[in-house]
């Protein structure tokens, strides 16, 4: 099943999770020391959204400001956008646009990251399920983004800590990425 399509069958809990994931493996471009920056956020949907809208301003504190259309590099500016969109509940009716905006987000940043090319296909092409040509980078997290709606899908609330964990594997990749573009510029 394309992630198109997991996205589209996806319940609340699970739009909530797999947006948030793909933000949180994003988390390194965003300046923030603490890379549990959103953990008050996984808590909050796994007892079911309670505090949410409290939790999410606890996260936007403790990462660094700055306007989303005002960075320099283009891959932060886009997480920055991601994080400025979350909706104030995790049950409200943009939940679905979110997520799907996070998707695409998360699959645009990889792209920019990778030092490879990722051949001619469109990152709404790659999320139908056209792979061919794909780069390393941003196949590993078409791969993430599947698997962790396929996790929720089969296990609701319990898929949760297996989505975080696939998550963090995603933002430790991505730190190291970033890294190693930032010694290059140096």
């Amino acid at each position: 099943m394309s992630l198109v399509e997991l996205i589209a069958q996806a319940d609340e809990r699970g739009l909530a999770a797999s947006g948030l994931a793909c933000l949180d493996r994003c988390v390194p471009l965003l300046g923030a020391e603490d890379d549990e920056a959103l953990r008050p956020l996984w808590g909050s949907l796994a007892a079911g959204g309670p505090e949410w809208g409290e939790c999410l301003a606890q996260a936007r504190a403790a990462l660094p400001a700055g306007q989303p259309d005002d960075d320099a590099d283009e891959a932060s500016g886009l997480a920055r956008r991601m994080l400025a969109a979350v909706p104030s509940t995790p049950s409200s009716p943009e939940l679905r646009e979110w997520a799907d905006a996070c998707s695409v987000g998360a699959l645009q940043i990889h792209r920019m990251l990778d030092t490879m090319e990722d051949g001619e296909g469109s990152v709404r092409s790659r999320r139908e399920g056209r792979t061919d040509g794909m780069s390393p980078l941003v196949a590993a997290e078409l791969r993430r983004q599947v698997k962790i709606l396929e996790l929720l899908a089969g296990r609701g609330a319990g898929g949760l800590r297996q989505a975080l964990d696939v998550s963090t594997e995603g933002r430790r990749i991505l730190r190291a990425v970033v890294s190693r573009r930032a010694r290059g510029r140096v």
